[in-house]
């Protein structure tokens, strides 16, 4: 990597949010070069052949088919609520009112 494409090492740190002594800032630039040559290398591969992909994996729906069932009547609807009120669980009020 040439001098004119070299990590602005501070920048990088600005956008993590993180304060770098100068000896951190030294290491973690030459770091982060070696690092960005490596990916200049991986430019240099042919994939014109490869279909791009979001996955590295086939991604499959898993759930189950939506079909309608019998529901539960209000009575087991609610058995195990903490409070319940006229076959409705009653949670604490939120709005002031």
């Amino acid at each position: 990597m040439s001098d004119k494409e070299s990590v602005d090492i501070d920048y990088v740190a600005n956008l993590a949010r993180i304060e770098l002594t100068d000896e951190e800032r030294e290491l973690f630039s030459s770091q982060l070069g070696s690092i960005l040559k490596y990916f200049e290398q991986l430019n240099k591969v042919d994939v014109s052949g490869v279909e791009p992909m979001a996955h590295a994996f086939q991604v499959e729906n898993v759930l189950r088919e939506d079909v309608a069932v019998e529901g539960f009547d209000p009575d087991t609807a609610v058995q195990h609520a903490a409070a319940k009120r006229n076959q409705m669980v009653q949670v604490p009020k939120v709005i002031d009112g």
